[in-house]
């Protein structure tokens, strides 16, 4: 615990994973939003629909967006450190190669010179093995914090596309209650996401608020609109 709290100081995690956890966290609740819309539209086409369906399909893609998020974090992590590592190996000079070769010194200079004529020889020249890296803190904690990141960027949208689908766990055909039931836990949501960053922000919370209650109310707007234009 001693050495995961050094690297979350070294590299402050904590504000990173912030940002990553409120905005995929927000992006998952909106995309299966999206999804319970499009059942939405059917049913008030008249069309019987089954929570399972709509939660089989909110998990597929929450699933979905949880692998993407991980996977895609974790790769362009590792390369961007791997960016900085190369960059800083350029800058001081060192431009070794994978495996290096060490010549030791014989005790004289016939010594030497037979070494330079004849094949190599082990009492000669020595091959010296690549040495196992040992990598410095700031590289431990950049690893470190690449992982954490992963599992945040992966980890919030499918946490908060589970949000939506939370009424339909516990009826089999929802009615239009459910529907609205799970469209106000969702708005509790993007509140509580408003008051979390007006509060880290030390900014006003009623903005944030109604800046996210703004652009969750334009999705539905015209998401309804557009999947009411293929009926």
């Amino acid at each position: 615990m001693s050495k995961w709290k050094t690297y979350a100081k070294i590299t402050d995690i904590g504000a990173i994973s912030r940002r990553y956890f409120v905005n995929n966290f927000y992006d998952g609740m909106l995309t299966i939003i999206g999804v319970i819309l499009g059942s939405f539209v059917l049913f008030l086409s008249g069309q019987k629909i089954i929570s399972s369906i709509i939660v089989m399909s909110g998990l597929s893609t929450s699933i979905t967006m949880f692998i993407s998020g991980f996977s895609g974090s974790f790769l362009s992590e590792k390369a961007e450190q791997n960016k900085v590592k190369s960059d800083i190996q350029k800058a001081m000079g060192n431009f070794s190669e994978n495996h290096k070769y060490e010549i030791i010194e014989s005790d004289t200079d016939k010594d030497i010179e037979k070494a330079m004529l004849m094949p190599i020889r082990k009492s000669k020249i020595s091959l010296v093995k690549k040495k196992k890296k040992i990598k410095t803190l700031h590289e431990r904690a950049e690893s470190f914090a690449g992982i954490i990141v992963s599992f945040v960027n992966g980890g919030a949208p499918f946490i908060g596309g589970l949000v939506p689908l939370i009424p339909f766990f516990f009826i089999s055909e929802p009615d239009m209650m459910i529907f609205i039931l799970s469209f106000l836990i969702t708005g509790i949501f993007i509140i509580l996401l408003g008051v979390f960053l007006g509060i880290i922000s030390n900014g006003s919370i009623i903005k944030y608020i109604i800046q996210m209650a703004g652009a969750f109310i334009i999705t539905l707007l015209l998401t309804t609109i557009i999947l009411g234009l293929f009926q």
